[in-house]
C-alpha cells in the first residue's frame, strides 16, 4: 500500500513531536502541509500550532508555524474519511 501525505504526516508527528512546514517539504515532500493540517483537524485529529523562531539561510531570524498532534482519533474515523 502506498502510503499518502495524511499518513507520513501522522507518522511523522508521532516520531518527532512536531512538524514545520520545512521538514514537510524536506523529509516527505509535501508542499502545503498547512491544507493536509487542516484535514486532519476535520478528521478529528487535535493538532495545536504555534509560531517558533529559527534562521533561514541567511542568517536571517524568521517565524515559522509547527505543529504538534496532542490526541489521536480512533483509527476507525480515519478510515472512513
Amino acid at each position: 500500500m502506498k502510503t499518502n501525505q495524511i499518513e507520513r504526516i501522522l507518522e511523522y508527528i508521532k516520531k518527532y513531536g512536531t512538524i514545520t512546514d520545512k521538514n514537510a517539504r524536506d523529509d516527505l515532500g509535501i508542499q502545503r502541509l498547512g491544507a493536509r493540517i487542516y484535514d486532519l483537524k476535520k478528521m478529528g485529529y487535535d493538532i495545536t500550532d504555534r509560531w517558533i523562531a529559527v534562521k533561514n539561510r541567511f542568517g536571517e531570524t524568521v517565524h515559522i508555524k509547527q505543529y504538534t498532534l496532542l490526541e489521536t482519533v480512533n483509527e476507525n474515523h480515519y478510515a472512513g474519511y
